[in-house]
């Protein structure tokens, strides 16, 4: 089932789904996540569990949604006045956070999702809010970037023994800059 947005941003709907993301959050913090259930998030949100079940279809597609939830920027990407720059500062940024603990096990929900299309979208328009301050210079595209530095990222903090470290990050970021 895919997740649904909701009809009207803001009103009775937002409110029970910012209820119910919180509900996940601090339920998270005090349990194992194996342990926790829709029942128990429906208590601690003040809704009934169909209401859950009606918009997300199940527990692993509300993780998700939590998920997808917490990798909406709040602010643009830091402004470091070069295009070298700016990449790097959201590149260590994305790794940091997604190495860590809660990031691999976000990243983990993620992938549960039906949506993960979603990712590229929340993460290309970050990389195309950097590119848009260099109008002047030789750019690679969106999809470079993503390629070249988002997906050896997200491969090795998932699978490999180690998340990449932040020279090899720094020599995927030339790799995108270089002309192909």
């Amino acid at each position: 089932m895919a997740i649904k947005e909701s009809v009207r941003p803001g009103g009775r709907s937002a409110r029970v789904q910012e209820s119910i993301h919180q509900a996940v959050r601090a339920l998270l913090e005090e349990q194992d996540r194996a342990s926790l259930t829709v029942p128990q998030i429906a208590a601690r949100a003040g809704v009934t569990p169909s209401t859950i079940y009606r918009r997300w279809g199940d527990l692993a597609a509300l993780l998700a949604d939590v998920a997808f939830a917490r990798m909406r920027p709040e602010v643009e990407p830091a402004n470091t006045a070069s295009l070298r720059g700016d990449l790097r500062a959201w590149a260590e940024q994305y790794l940091d956070e997604i190495s860590s603990e809660p990031g691999r096990q976000m990243m983990r929900d993620v992938q549960c999702s039906p949506s993960t299309g979603y990712c590229t979208t929340i993460l290309g328009g970050q990389l195309q809010t950097i590119l848009d301050r260099y109008p002047s210079e030789n750019l690679p595209s969106v999809e470079r970037l993503l390629d070249l530095i988002v997906a050896p990222t997200v491969f090795r903090v998932l699978f490999a023994d180690a998340p990449l470290s932040v020279d090899a990050l720094h020599r995927q970021i030339e790799l995108a800059l270089t002309a192909p």
